[in-house]
């Protein structure tokens, strides 16, 4: 009787998780440090932790609102919601502490956050459509 037996969950969504997780925090900790490559700010490491935690923390609601866990490399259903979340979340949580949110600002990481969290994925969903080809 196999019908009494629960497989665990496949590596291969286990590792599609660890990726997208991976990914995320990459992409947004390195759009926070050309921002601040770009504007010659002091303390690298510890000044892009800073500028990049609005965003990290409006991700992670992303990820939690949409349940990005079930399908995290889709780009509608992963990286809109992850994309809308870092940048909305992330742009409010810098207003609430008093951290400077301007209209060239909120142009360029509405701009820069959809090429990073929606880029890769469209890149990974291209690349399986091939391999079916």
């Amino acid at each position: 009787m196999n019908s009494l037996k629960t497989e665990p969950a496949t590596s291969a969504s286990t590792r599609a998780i660890i990726v997208a997780v991976a990914a995320d925090i990459i992409l947004i900790l390195a759009f926070a440090a050309i921002g601040r490559d770009a504007h010659h700010r002091e303390e690298p490491v510890l000044g892009v932790l800073l500028t990049a935690w609005p965003f990290l923390a409006g991700a992670t609601a992303g990820w939690l609102v949409a349940r990005v866990w079930r399908t995290p490399l889709s780009v509608l259903r992963a990286g809109v919601p992850v994309w809308l979340g870092s940048l909305i979340g992330g742009m409010v949580l810098r207003a609430l502490t008093a951290q400077t949110v301007v209209l060239p600002f909120i142009i360029v990481a509405t701009l820069a956050l959809a090429v990073f969290l929606l880029g890769y994925r469209l890149l990974l969903a291209g690349a399986a459509r091939l391999r079916r080809r």
